[in-house]
């Protein structure tokens, strides 16, 4: 059986946070193959999402370019629609593939809230990321789970795109190439960070 392992998100944008678990699952699972999955429309962050679908994969695709063990994935960017991780599964699941879905805790929690939850449940063994100074994680009954551990890395891609809307620097919390390609197509600038911030996410259901 193949091992393949899905890490999906908006990389809104992509930090050095994505890129070490990423690396973390990728050894720590022994995966064939470790996904960096860019959401086109991701329903559950509707009114959160600041760079365009294109503008974020390309900052993940320059952000891996010096990790062969990552691989970017634009199969959520190019389906039409909202995106659903069971759709993705499905379009990348075979008989001969196991699926290892990578989350955080506050995922990993709720899971059992997302689109076609039960398919999902069949289909994939959740990886969780598991820290040192947090308390066990929470799975929902019945979903195949595993820990994945790695550093407790303070960056998240909401301050960053403040810091980046308020003119401060991101380096070394973004890789060099996903700094160059921001400042090159004019990603958050103050006006998109207010507009985001305007917006009221829907609640995840």
């Amino acid at each position: 059986m193949k091992r393949l392992g899905i890490l999906g998100g908006t990389f809104d944008p992509v930090h050095l946070g994505h890129l070490a678990l990423g690396c973390a699952a990728h050894h720590q699972l022994g995966l064939d193959r470790m996904l960096l999955v860019v959401a086109g429309e991701p329903w559950q962050k509707e009114g959160e999402v600041v760079a365009p679908a294109e503008d974020r994969y390309a900052m993940v695709v320059a952000a891996a370019s010096e990790y062969p063990q990552l691989e970017p994935s634009r199969i959520e960017v190019d389906r039409s629609g909202p995106t659903y991780t069971t759709d993705t599964v499905e379009q990348l699941a075979n008989g001969e593939t196991e699926v290892f879905l990578i989350l955080g805790s506050d995922a990993a929690a709720r899971i059992d809230t997302w689109h076609r939850a039960e398919e999902l449940r069949a289909a994939v063994t959740i990886a969780v990321v598991a820290r040192a100074d947090t308390e066990p994680v929470s799975v929902p009954a019945g979903w195949r789970h595993v820990a994945v551990t790695m550093p407790n890395l303070d960056v998240s891609s909401t301050a960053l795109r403040d810091r980046l809307a308020t003119g401060q620097p991101v380096d070394v919390l973004v890789p060099p190439s996903v700094v160059r390609l921001i400042r090159t197509r004019g990603l958050y600038t103050a006006g998109d960070a207010a507009d985001a911030h305007d917006d009221q996410p829907s609640p995840a259901s």
